[in-house]
């Protein structure tokens, strides 16, 4: 008999309760049913199932076959939609979740790219600073900053998220260019006021000292590109993300300060909600988003 049928057919006994049940399950009679079972466990000279009229029950040998043998028919069944799937033109709408400022500077680019190569694709992308749920907002993919909560869903890491601070040159004339954290407590600054710890900056020194920046806040917004405004209108120092500033300051329109100390770094991920069977759709748009950005993203390229 073949062995993949017979471990099916366990399988399908344990979750269904009966080997009648498992029969139905591939339209196979009781008794052929329980001869696949035999078969399994006289190959492996083990009891997998005490039978009874009434019930079974896995040994304890059942049980751990059982695990393994689960986990293999869904992997081969993944295997197959996937082979399946690639086969077929990525299709349908793609749902897509970002926050408003990454969506807004770095997102058009990829998804214009996406769409021409993907006809038979539509998006529908919502720019939106808070954690949506995947499965209650039906997003496909979301992409999401910072450090992750543990939860059941996948991610895969798409760039650094590196944190710098900055001001204008006109700003720096008037108010003078800090060299210390020390320098910055008492200067007008910039924050955003969805961060973690918004009034309070904290950097590590090259020895790994940390240093923290406190004192009262210009300007607090909870939209980074307000932030930028700001910056470059010369209203203070702002701290932010690379992905927000890296343009203006490789345009010389605002100056990277203390080079000497490093922000935490956090990182770009893309979140989505099973890792067994990812549509194409989802898969190929992940893909894009990677080659997209990197290791060295060009917002770092100041």
């Amino acid at each position: 008999m073949d062995r993949f049928a017979s471990i099916a057919v366990f399988v399908a006994a344990v979750e269904e309760g009966s080997l009648a049940a498992a029969g139905r399950r591939f339209d196979l009679s009781a008794s052929m049913a329980g001869k696949y079972l035999s078969q399994l466990e006289a190959e492996l000279n083990v009891r997998l199932l005490q039978r009874s009229t009434r019930s079974l029950s896995l040994t304890d040998a059942g049980r751990a076959y059982y695990v393994r043998c689960k986990h293999i028919l869904e992997e081969f069944d993944d295997a197959n939609r996937e082979a399946s799937d690639a086969q077929r033109l990525a299709r349908g709408t793609l749902r897509v979740a970002a926050p408003v400022t990454f969506g807004e500077l770095h997102l058009g680019d990829v998804v214009t790219r996406y769409l021409a190569d993907h006809p038979h694709v539509d998006i529908d992308i919502s720019l939106d600073d808070r954690y949506v749920d995947l499965q209650s907002d039906a997003i496909d993919v979301a992409i999401r900053i910072g450090r992750l909560p543990d939860s059941q869903l996948v991610a895969r890491r798409l760039a650094p998220c590196r944190m710098v601070l900055c001001a204008s040159a006109d700003f720096l004339a008037r108010e003078g260019t800090p060299t210390s954290p020390d320098d910055l407590q008492n200067t007008p600054r910039l924050a955003f006021s969805e961060a973690v710890t918004a009034g309070a900056w904290s950097l590590l020194d090259e020895d790994g000292r940390q240093h923290v920046i406190e004192g009262p806040l210009r300007l607090r917004a909870n939209n980074m590109q307000m932030l930028s405004v700001a910056a470059l209108a010369g209203m203070g120092v702002a701290y932010g993300p690379t992905f927000v500033f890296g343009e203006d300051i490789k345009a010389g329109r605002l100056v990277a300060l203390l080079p000497r100390f490093k922000a935490p770094e956090l990182a770009i991920h893309a979140v989505f909600s099973s890792a067994r069977y990812v549509p194409s759709k989802v898969r190929h748009f992940i893909d894009y988003l990677a080659a997209a950005f990197g290791d060295e993203p060009v917002w770092d390229a100041f």
